[in-house]
């Protein structure tokens, strides 16, 4: 039986088709970072009824000085568009996890404000989702290959990250 490679080398015979090693690579890489990214994604929707989206912008809201961050900012580091941002702001304000601060220097800018409801839920959800991360990945890993992932990983983010800033 032809596999669909086979299939398309002949239709285009110019590309680089992923040999059997690389194509492990990738399938594996696709299934575990979605099938981890939705268990870690359940876990804390039963335990604290946060999406990892939201458990995500609480974290980037609570390491900045002091709990908020220019929405413009929030939006590049959880590469989230505008609006896809503005949706999960309204929704966790609505929870009264955060909010929203015009920017005093910039009348157009507007912050995203950790509140104090926001910290305890954060605070609360923490320990039971670094547990799930150790679970789900690192322990995982031995602890000989783990500077070897990691070089790897935060180099394909590098690269993701200088490709956004193409464009590309």
């Amino acid at each position: 039986m032809s596999t669909p490679r086979r299939i398309l080398t002949r239709v285009n015979g110019d590309t680089r088709w992923l040999d059997d090693q690389e194509n492990r690579i990738w399938r594996a890489f696709v299934e575990a970072t979605g099938r981890i990214t939705s268990q870690l994604s359940d876990s804390l929707k039963h335990t604290s009824d946060l999406t990892l989206d939201d458990y995500e912008v609480l974290v980037h809201l609570s390491e900045a000085e002091p709990q908020r961050l220019r929405m413009t900012e929030l939006s590049h580091r959880l590469l989230h568009s505008q609006s896809r941002l503005t949706q999960r702001i309204d929704r966790l304000a609505k929870k009264g996890l955060v909010a929203r601060e015009k920017c005093p220097e910039d009348r157009r800018g507007t912050f995203a404000v950790l509140t104090d409801q926001g910290l305890a839920a954060i605070v609360a959800a923490a320990p039971g989702h670094v547990e799930d991360v150790r679970r789900a990945l690192i322990d995982l890993i031995e602890p000989n290959e783990r500077a070897v992932v990691a070089e790897v990983l935060e180099r394909l983010a590098a690269t993701a990250r200088e490709a956004d800033h193409r464009g590309v």
